[in-house]
């Protein structure tokens, strides 16, 4: 079965404070995404990068109208492990407070991310960052180069 390979990353320069995401299709970069925000985290950042790239791409369709699944590579275990641990489903039977009874930090753009995973036929893996991973270097500059200065 195809599959959707997406590259994602986050930046953040100082922390809290100017940063950048991007996305891209693996094997060859094309098509991609980037963007910034003024005040934000690497967090925030790592999050909204996969959104960006399920916002884009969730509706696509195989050569015979089924959506195709999507795999989102990352090197954020803030992002792979809340998926692959589940720790989303522990924040929504526990009104939105973690596992110390605090609210779940990004609570506001990890709702619209969890909405997109539960809609469509999504996995994440985690690659390990600045590795020579050809893709995983792209977007890391694409979410360096997104940073406002």
């Amino acid at each position: 079965m195809q599959r959707l390979e997406i590259y994602t990353d986050g930046a953040c320069q100082g922390n809290p404070g100017p940063g950048g995401w991007g996305w891209a299709v693996a094997p060859e970069g094309q098509p991609c995404g980037s963007g910034g925000d003024p005040d934000s985290t690497n967090q925030r950042m790592e999050v909204y990068a996969v959104i960006d790239a399920l916002r884009t791409y969730s509706t696509v369709a195989d050569e015979h109208g089924a959506p195709l699944p999507i795999e989102i590579v990352s090197d954020s275990t803030y992002v792979v492990n809340c998926f692959r641990d589940k720790w989303w489903v522990k924040w929504e039977r526990n009104g939105w407070k973690n596992a110390k009874k605090q609210p779940v930090a990004n609570e506001d753009l990890w709702k619209p991310l969890i909405e997109l995973v539960k809609s469509s036929d999504v996995t994440f893996r985690w690659v390990k960052g600045h590795s020579g991973d050809r893709m995983n270097d792209l977007v890391d500059a694409l979410a360096v180069a997104a940073v406002p200065r």
